[in-house]
């Protein structure tokens, strides 16, 4: 049963989130909307991923674009 229904977040990881942000925006946009430098200072998936996942109001900012800007990117599968 699902449990989260209603949760714009459910059933995506933060390693799909930072991709879909990438692929859609890429690093110079993201560094300019959200000002870390996991995105501004020599930019890579796997080193986004290593910050945010130990830096949590850095992982909320990242995933508030992603649920904000959800409907221009293509769905999921």
């Amino acid at each position: 049963m699902d449990n989260q229904p209603f949760n714009p977040l459910h059933g995506i990881t933060l390693q799909a989130i930072v991709t879909i942000l990438v692929e859609h925006f890429g690093f110079d946009h993201l560094g300019q909307q959200i000002k870390i430098k996991c995105f501004t200072h020599d930019p890579s998936i796997k080193s986004s991923l290593k910050f945010l996942r130990k830096t949590p109001w850095a992982r909320d900012k990242v995933e508030q674009l992603y649920v904000k800007n959800k409907h221009l990117f293509k769905e999921v599968s």
